[in-house]
């Protein structure tokens, strides 16, 4: 059996360790032989479950980059405003990179990324992991088979849901434009991606409209305190934190996710401390957030095809929705199912779903026949399979050299992050923004 690729890990939050723990299930195909994190007890904890072994374990990313090179490949997921440091001195040491998305919080950043893995040529795979689902697949099949005859527009919606927006997007990391990004970007740039590789066609123009538009201090109810342990009004607020990572304990789902990110001790006690002290216990109309809630995008692809992106906080939190229209049928999928219609027959039907194939670019962290409402989760990871069916293909390209295994490369990723960039400055200025990196 050939050697396995041996990764660095950089961050031991929730996606770098999604990520570290492909290792341990992958065959022997992948192992982690570094870990940095700046939080003793998270780098301690995983690098404890992947035997990694005490001199290879790193406060600092810096301090792994200033050794020679210790692994095949690193896997970036520290916070998005500091990835371009990690990501360009290690691509200039030789690591071939899996990067969390965003690529980076602005443009020019993006640029210096897929500029420096092309100068020292080594891999890239951006983590657009919508694109390895067998759900995906099913899509993709439709559309560029014919089934669907000449695309002519498409229709996505992200249902963020209220409580994970809450979560991430006003209380967490992601709250502010200037710590990480747009909204828009953050959340959102690999469903431009998808949008694209459905499409079959780079975009040329983007409009978009929305903001900010509930959580704030305008909307705070009177009598609400800062805290929702400290709150008369919090049993009827839709956003208790309080009752929302209360209610998480002892549900195995949610104790992967997101209540790790509180603390490290799941018990109600640290979880109530954590409320107490920490920036999940805060009031969600008296935090420091600024990025949009609400955001409609329209795009214009080559060809005259027009798709629009909704991103919403106000949803339930679930899969995406899209509805592919054509000349000869019509598509329906939620993230689970999808159905065609044929124009001809006028027969509805569900179109089969299956895990992608091996050959497809590591899909085989799973297996198996998952039948037509497939999520493709038995692939491992989450995502509905996409997120070991990612690191999965980057392995696997690592180990062959054969980069085309890697389902979007980083020009190709770029672009995406541009559309992000353009409905920004289209949303900003109220005006439609031609996709032209002198617009980013």
């Amino acid at each position: 059996m050939p050697a396995p690729v041996t990764i660095a890990v950089l961050g031991a939050g929730s996606r770098g360790t999604i990520y570290a723990g492909f290792a341990a299930q992958s065959g022997g195909r992948a192992r982690v032989a570094a870990v940095a994190e700046p939080r003793a007890d998270r780098r301690d904890a995983l690098a404890d479950q992947l035997g990694v072994p005490a001199d290879m374990r790193f406060a600092d990313w810096r301090e792994l980059a200033a050794r020679p090179r210790l692994a095949d490949a690193a896997v970036v997921t520290t916070p998005d405003r500091e990835h371009v440091g990690p990501a360009t001195a290690l691509a200039d040491r030789g690591y071939h990179l899996l990067l969390e998305k965003p690529i980076a919080p602005t443009w020019d950043e993006c640029v210096a990324v897929v500029e420096a893995v092309e100068r020292a040529g080594v891999i890239l795979a951006v983590c657009h992991v919508m694109r390895y689902t067998a759900y995906t697949e099913a899509v993709r099949r439709a559309v560029a088979g014919g089934a669907l005859g000449e695309v002519v527009g498409v229709e996505h919606l992200e249902p963020v849901g209220w409580w994970h927006f809450a979560h991430s997007y006003v209380r967490g990391n992601w709250r502010r434009e200037d710590g990480s990004g747009p909204s828009l970007l953050t959340k959102c740039c690999h469903d431009l991606d998808w949008l694209r590789h459905i499409v079959g066609r780079p975009a040329v123009s983007v409009s978009s409209r929305g903001g900010l538009h509930h959580f704030t201090a305008a909307s705070r109810p009177p009598g609400a305190a800062d805290r929702c342990l400290d709150c008369a009004i919090e049993p009827g607020c839709p956003y208790s934190a309080t009752r929302l990572y209360l209610g998480f304990l002892g549900d195995p789902k949610r104790q992967t996710w997101p209540l790790p990110v509180l603390t490290t001790d799941l018990t109600e006690r640290c979880v109530r401390q954590a409320l107490r002290d920490g920036p999940y216990g805060r009031c969600v109309y008296a935090c420091d957030n600024d990025v949009a809630d609400h955001q409609v995008v329209t795009i214009e692809f080559e060809g005259g095809v027009t798709a629009t992106l909704t991103m919403s906080a106000f949803t339930p939190h679930g899969r995406r929705r899209t509805r592919v229209m054509g000349t000869r049928g019509f598509l329906e999928g939620d993230g689970h199912a999808v159905t065609v219609t044929d124009f001809v027959t006028g027969r509805t039907g569900p179109t089969e779903v299956t895990d992608p194939p091996a050959d497809a670019g590591g899909a085989r962290a799973g297996g198996g026949r998952v039948g037509a409402r497939a999520g493709g989760g038995r692939a491992g990871g989450a995502h509905g399979g996409g997120d070991y069916g990612a690191i999965g293909a980057f392995v696997d390209a690592v180990a062959s050299g054969d980069r085309s295994l890697v389902r979007t490369g980083p020009r190709e990723s770029l672009h995406s992050h541009l559309m992000a960039f353009a409905a920004e400055r289209s949303r900003q200025t109220g005006a439609p923004v031609p996709v032209d990196p002198a617009f980013a």
